[in-house]
């Protein structure tokens, strides 16, 4: 009968009807899946079997055929499978058809190698971090050569898209164990001999991948001390070697299996002991990235493991390993997965350190308010220097480079001042506020979470309100002042009347970019933020207060004074780097924008609210009818609304991110936020009448 049968798509769709009921038959998909399997056993070379292959799983992931059977919506693979069943059903009532698929997925297994399948696939590069990003970003820019003879170049071009995944998601053990007798028979063992074979040299992959990761000394430096060969990570590829020539010679034992768990329990927990130090001691992205490395390999090796101790009797095991290669096929090709899943440690390090320094600007009681109210006024007048430096660098005539320069070392300096007097600037707050409000989120639980949350949300919204406030009304006032002292002095304003005029057009919301370059300033102070936590974490990491205590200087100087300044630099380095990074791009922000060619500015609202006073008080009274001023007046405000909440958004997204707070917590949380603002809306701009519960665990 095979000899007679022509694998025609018109003779497949004939098999096709005649195992499917009447009522069935004019499904419209059903003459693709004739075509797709004609194409499959009529292939006479691999690149062709390959494409046919990808085809047809193509299609089987296509979703549900019968839009008339009710499917229940707890049943995730009803739909998945229809396609599946069909096929399944056609192959068994028709052996000649079957036979042929066989024979083509033979060939196909004859002729591919199938190690990098089990031992490569979802397993990220040994080379680090940026040479994994470097290689997904030039494989999405740049199309990548096909490898035909690699089963894992296969499944990594069959796993592209989520949709890709239909089948592989919905697919049952009972459902996969019909495929395996209908297309892996019993009394066929040449057809899985190839994968067997396979399957053992990917297991061996990793082994040697675990072993090379786990004894790098990136990692033998954060693990428990003692000599190599007791390593978990040596005793590990040793058992696994046992293992996997035991399962070889078809004599593998219980006590084999239990020495080799008993290993990988081992491994976990010295990676659970570098991470835990790793918490400590700074976050290294190298480091998170090799245990990552060392994770995937270990579930990897731990599915193979259940395959070879269960068998084919058993299609469990089966199908998670393929479940698991489908979904690191998909993810292996993803730049959002690797950058999640390697930089969620350093995001949580930048938070904690952000919040850590966001509780200063948090009024819990009513002696913190009156506090943040004196620091805050004290930073406006600050900035009144500033803005007048600010407006006499820009007159200078400088080249442009040096005036974005000078501009940005004015800011730096500024702020650095800020910051050993103890003084706040308002739109400094909120990277640091959002930051310490995730971390309360993160630390508190229980029934009462909720609360406390809001609680701290108040405190947080009057606290910002009393800095705001108080930075531009004392710079406003101050900038009067100046200016007086200034005419005193020199018989002139500090501002000439084109420099006045200039400045009121630029701060209009209506006819200039202050809304965008506003919104900006706003990105520019949550990247300050984040590169203060980053550098915190690098000096950590890098032991930088250690060095500098130890350092030979302490011959000359004395060792005590050389404590004392790793003591300031551990204590300051996040501030610094935060107020001096935020300086200078605010200042070079323009210049970048100038040089480029881009509408690039920056809008900051306690500067250019002191700025503001300054050209007021250069222009005669009769301007002050014309309508520029207010114009003027409503773009610091909106300075104020953009500065501080693009910040805040933004920083309060990166906590999100690195805690993994669920959807619901946060829906949750916005309608108790709401509620207590229609109720009580005193609480967001009057101090705590009560001392604000600290944020621990419960």
């Amino acid at each position: 009968m095979q000899n007679t049968f022509t694998f025609s798509p018109d003779s497949v769709l004939a098999c096709i009807h005649a195992a499917l009921p009447p009522q069935r038959q004019n499904q419209r998909n059903l003459p693709g899946l004739a075509k797709r399997l004609s194409n499959l056993v009529l292939a006479e070379h691999l690149p062709d079997r390959l494409d046919a292959w990808r085809s047809m799983t193509t299609w089987l992931s296509g979703g549900s055929l019968w839009s008339d059977v009710y499917i229940d919506s707890a049943d995730v693979h009803g739909s998945a499978t229809q396609r599946f069943a069909v096929l399944m059903d056609v192959l068994a009532a028709t052996p000649p058809l079957a036979a042929a698929v066989r024979a083509a997925l033979r060939c196909i297994l004859e002729e591919t190698e199938g190690a990098n399948l089990f031992g490569e696939v979802g397993i990220p590069s040994d080379r680090g971090f940026l040479s994994e990003f470097g290689d997904r970003l030039t494989s999405k820019l740049i199309p990548s050569p096909r490898d035909d003879h690699d089963l894992g170049h296969l499944m990594n071009r069959s796993y592209q898209r989520r949709r890709d995944l239909t089948l592989i998601r919905g697919l049952q053990p009972s459902t996969l164990q019909r495929a395996v007798d209908i297309l892996f028979p019993a009394d066929a063992p040449e057809m899985t001999a190839a994968l067997e074979r396979a399957m053992a040299d990917g297991f061996r992959l990793l082994v040697a991948r675990v072993q090379g990761q786990g004894l790098s000394l990136k990692l033998r430096a954060r693990s428990q001390p003692g000599p190599v060969a007791r390593s978990p990570f040596k005793r590990l590829a040793d058992s696994g070697e046992n293992l996997l020539c035991a399962w070889e010679q078809a004599r593998l034992t219980g006590d084999l299996l239990d020495a080799w768990r008993e290993d990988v329990v081992a491994c976990r927990d010295e990676m659970q002991l570098i991470s835990t130090r790793l918490e400590s001691e700074g976050i290294s992205v190298d480091i998170v990235y090799g245990l990552d490395v060392l994770e995937r390999c270990i579930a990897r090796m731990e599915a193979i493991v259940a395959v070879m101790s269960t068998g084919r009797e058993a299609p469990g095991p089966v199908l998670l390993l393929l479940q698991q290669l489908a979904y690191a096929a998909r993810e292996s090709t993803s730049l959002r997965h690797l950058v999640r899943s390697n930089l969620q440690r350093l995001q949580r390090r930048i938070v904690d350190r952000a919040g850590k320094t966001g509780e200063h600007y948090i009024a819990e009681t009513p002696a913190d308010y009156r506090h943040i109210w004196a620091a805050a006024a004290g930073g406006g007048l600050l900035t009144v220097g500033t803005a007048a430096m600010k407006m006499a660098i820009a007159g200078a005539g400088l080249a442009l480079f040096m005036e974005g320069f000078a501009s940005g070392l004015n800011y730096a300096v500024s702020f650095l001042i800020l910051q050993a007097l103890g003084l706040i600037l308002a739109t400094k707050q909120p990277a640091m506020t959002a930051a310490a409000f995730a971390a309360i989120i993160r630390d508190r639980k229980g029934g009462e979470r909720l609360e406390v949350i809001v609680d701290y949300a108040t405190c947080i919204c009057h606290s910002q309100l009393a800095a705001t406030i108080a930075n531009v009304v004392v710079v406003a006032t101050g900038a009067y002042a100046f200016d007086a002292m200034w005419q005193w002095i020199t018989g002139h304003s500090f501002l000439s009347m084109t420099e006045a005029t200039y400045v009121f057009q630029a701060l209009s919301p209506v006819d200039s970019g202050t809304v965008f370059y506003a919104a900006l300033t706003g990105c520019i102070l949550y990247l300050a933020a984040l590169v203060g936590g980053w550098v915190d974490n690098w000096a950590v990491y890098h032991r930088l207060p250690q060095a500098i205590a130890e350092h030979r200087l302490g011959l000359r100087f004395g060792r005590l004074r050389m404590i004392r300044l790793a003591g300031v630099v551990s204590r300051n380095m996040s501030g610094w780097a935060t107020n001096i990074s935020l300086g200078l791009m605010l200042g070079m922000t323009p210049v970048l924008g100038k040089f480029f060619g881009l509408p690039l500015d920056v809008r900051h609202v306690t500067l250019n609210s002191g700025i503001l006073s300054l050209a007021t008080a250069s222009l005669d009274v009769e301007w002050v009818g014309t309508g520029l001023l207010s114009l003027a007046i409503l773009g610091v405000a909106v300075m104020f609304v953009l500065n501080l909440g693009v910040s805040f958004a933004l920083s309060l997204m990166t906590a999100v991110r690195a805690y993994d707070l669920s959807p619901d917590d946060l829906r949750d949380l916005g309608r108790r936020l709401w509620h207590r603002l229609c109720t009580r809306p005193r609480d967001f701009i009057m101090p705590p009448r009560r001392p604000i519960p600290p944020a621990s665990s419960t």
